[in-house]
């Protein structure tokens, strides 16, 4: 095969569009260009206050990158991937060109039917723990994708990352400009994808997206079970890597059953992820953290329309901040 058409194009960006972003932003755009596949941040998504060095726009992108590379494997055209591969142009995350045809395997089959169903889940889990066999499934997600995953076990790691986590909280909570920015982005996350009001025995921060109170006696888990994924480096290429490690990752825990909730704020603020990573001990950078359990099912949130994310043929896209 030597070049992707229009009908490849469609296929893999009805798929990248599923994938997670900061406040369901959905930061990406996708073109065809000389036969390859491209996705690119999206410069009018962009959250200026939120996500100042464009950190966040490189994981969703990274996700959407992963997402699209399941659906052209499923369809036995697979993606020989690059990353960042023209400084000319900072805001192209990743190139697609055609590999060999071939079937999909069990794994990518797997994984691309998970991507309708993943959705993260901002309601309290059931205190159900998840069985070791999934937890080295999801270990093994991200090493694939030359990331790692640090799963936080026991009362003490998980204490640790809460005072870190809620710490994180509390500084962006202080910053006006911050806080006006995700109020304007309210609206992008439905009602009934929110999380309820938060309570003051949580050990988990919640974003204010909702002034509904939880009904009695179902608070959140009193040990959530927290994965902290990381690469070795903190590039542009690496933060985008990183979005399609997580990506596998969720999609994993997805297709095992599993629910998943996001928490960026100990990597928003930097003196805590610098506290996050001397804490792990871990060498490289923590990208975001994960949390994994068994909920009540809900719903995906709406997405663009293709007519929005689909861009004309060769066009230069502005890079974000840090790219």
């Amino acid at each position: 095969m030597d070049a992707y058409n229009e009908a490849d194009l469609h296929l893999a960006a009805a798929a990248a569009v599923r994938a997670p972003s900061l406040h369901n932003s959905q930061p990406w755009l996708f073109r065809r260009s000389g036969g390859a596949i491209e996705i690119l941040a999206d410069p009018a998504r962009r959250l200026p206050s939120v996500d100042r060095t464009g950190w966040a726009a490189r994981i969703a992108c990274g996700a959407a990158t992963f997402n699209a590379r399941l659906a052209l494997a499923s369809a036995g055209r697979p993606a020989v991937v690059q990353l960042h591969p023209d400084p000319r142009e900072p805001g192209l995350i990743a190139r697609l060109t055609p590999a060999a045809e071939r079937p999909p395997t069990y794994a990518e089959v797997e994984l691309f039917d998970a991507i309708p169903r993943r959705h993260s889940n901002r309601q309290p889990f059931w205190p159900d723990p998840v069985p070791t066999d999934v937890r080295v499934r999801l270990l093994e997600a991200a090493r694939s994708e030359s990331s790692w995953l640090a799963l936080l076990v026991g009362t003490v790691a998980v204490a640790g990352f809460s005072e870190i986590a809620t710490s994180a909280d509390r500084v962006l909570r202080r910053d006006t400009g911050y806080q006006a920015e995700m109020e304007a982005w309210r609206h992008a996350i439905p009602a009934y994808a929110r999380a309820p009001m938060a309570e003051p025995q949580d050990i988990l921060p919640q974003r204010f997206f909702n002034e509904r109170r939880r009904a009695p006696g179902h608070d959140y888990e009193p040990e959530p079970l927290i994965g902290i994924l990381g690469v070795p480096g903190d590039s542009s290429a690496d933060q985008s890597n990183a979005g399609q490690a997580m990506q596998k990752v969720l999609l994993t825990a997805t297709a095992a059953g599993l629910d998943t909730s996001l928490i960026s704020q100990p990597i928003e603020v930097p003196t805590a992820r610098d506290q996050l990573r001397r804490a792990l001990g871990r060498p490289g950078h923590p990208q975001i953290a994960i949390r994994f359990g068994y909920g009540t099912p809900g719903h995906p949130t709406p997405r663009r329309e293709m007519s929005e994310v689909l861009t004309g043929l060769g066009t230069l896209v502005p890079g974000i901040p840090g790219a």
